[in-house]
C-alpha cells in the first residue's frame, strides 16, 4: 500500500494538523499490522538462544510483538512432553486471547512437537502459520550427542527397553523416540507421539484433527546436514521403515490416511516443505537464508 500526500499550504490550523497526524498514525498501523509471533525453544535450550530469530523478525517486520516463551529451560526441557504442552499452552493462551487477528507460531526442534500438541488439543484457537523449524515430527531414532546427554547409559539399539516403559515416558526424548525395529512396543508404550499420530487408540482423534486444521499454513523446515534430527526427513514427517530406509511423508500412514490433517492441508495448498542444505541443528534459528527463504513470508 502506498500513501501519497500533497502539501500546498504549510500554514495549517491546529485542527488540520491534528487530522493529518491522526491520518498518518492510522496509515502506519494499517501498514504494519503484523500478527504477534510466539516462539517455543527446543531441547536443552531457553529463550536466550532465540534472540537472533527475534532480531530477524523485528528487522523485517518492524513493530511485531514477538514473545519467546521462557519455560522448561535447559535440563527442565527433559520433563514429559504432555507436561510441557500444558505449561506452554497456559503461557500462550493470554497472547491468543488478546490477538484479535490471530498469531503465528515458530517452534524449534523438540518445541515443534510441543507446539503440535498445543495446536491439536486447543479448541477454537486462532493460530495462523505454524512453522516447525527442524523438529522431529516423524519421530527420532539417532545416536546423537543430545541422546547421550539426555540418557547417557543407553545406545539407540537398546533405548526402547527403557523408553517404552513407564519410567522412560517421564523423559521427553522417549516421548518421541520411535524405534523402527520395535514398532509394536512403541505403539504400546509411547504415550505422546503415538497418541498424536493415532498410532495407538486416541478417542479424541477427530476433535484434535479439527483443531489442527484450524491453522492457515503449516511450514516444515529441515535439511540433510542437520546432524541431530534423525532421520533428517523427520522434520518433514518422513521416517525409517524396518530396514532403516526413509519413507517420505506422502507414503506415511499418517498422510495417506489423513490421520490428523496433513493430506487435507496439502490438498488445500497450506502445507509448505522447505529443505536447506549446509545448516547445522543449532544454527537454524539464526540463519538469515532460512529466515528469508521460508519464514519471513509467512509472518504477515
Amino acid at each position: 500500500m502506498m500513501s501519497v500526500f500533497s502539501f500546498r499550504d504549510t500554514r495549517r490550523s491546529g485542527a488540520s494538523q491534528l487530522i493529518c497526524m491522526l491520518l498518518s498514525v492510522s496509515l502506519a498501523v494499517e501498514i504494519v499490522g503484523y500478527k504477534p509471533v510466539i516462539i517455543v525453544h527446543g531441547l536443552f535450550d531457553s529463550s536466550k538462544e532465540l534472540v537472533d530469530l527475534t532480531r530477524l523478525i523485528k528487522k523485517s517486520h518492524p513493530g511485531t510483538n514477538v514473545t519467546v516463551i521462557d519455560l522448561f529451560d535447559y535440563e527442565a526441557s527433559l520433563k514429559p512432553m504432555w507436561e510441557q504442552v500444558q505449561g506452554f499452552k497456559q503461557a500462550v493462551l493470554p497472547i491468543l486471547h488478546k490477538a484479535v487477528d490471530g498469531v503465528h507460531l515458530i517452534c524449534f526442534s523438540q518445541g515443534g512437537l510441543v507446539c503440535r500438541g498445543i495446536v491439536s488439543t486447543l479448541p477454537d484457537h486462532n493460530i495462523h502459520s505454524f512453522i516447525s523449524l527442524s523438529a522431529p515430527q516423524g519421530g527420532q531414532y539417532g545416536d546423537t550427542e543430545y541422546l547421550k546427554r539426555a540418557i547417557p547409559k543407553f545406545i539407540k539399539a537398546h533405548l526402547y527397553k527403557f523408553c517404552y516403559h513407564y519410567p522412560g515416558q517421564k523423559v521427553a526424548i522417549c516421548n518421541y523416540w520411535k524405534d523402527p525395529h520395535h514398532i509394536d512396543q512403541y505403539v504400546k508404550g509411547n504415550t505422546f507421539l503415538a497418541v498424536l499420530n493415532s498410532e495407538r487408540l486416541n478417542p479424541s482423534a477427530a476433535f484434535w484433527k479439527k483443531n489442527f486444521l484450524r491453522i492457515k499454513k503449516l511450514v516444515l523446515i529441515g535439511g540433510p546436514d542437520d546432524g541431530v534430527i534423525t532421520p533428517w526427513q523427520s522434520s518433514h514427517f518422513g521416517f525409517y521403515d524396518e530396514n532403516e530406509d526413509v519413507v517420505e511423508m506422502k507414503d506415511q500412514d499418517v498422510y495417506v490416511k489423513d490421520v490428523f490433517g496433513l493430506k487435507t492441508l496439502d490438498g488445500r495448498g497450506d502445507l509448505v516443505v522447505c529443505v536447506f542444505s549446509g545448516v547445522k541443528h543449532t544454527s537454524w534459528h539464526a540463519n538469515e537464508t532460512v529466515y528469508h527463504g521460508c519464514i519471513d513470508k509467512w509472518l504477515t
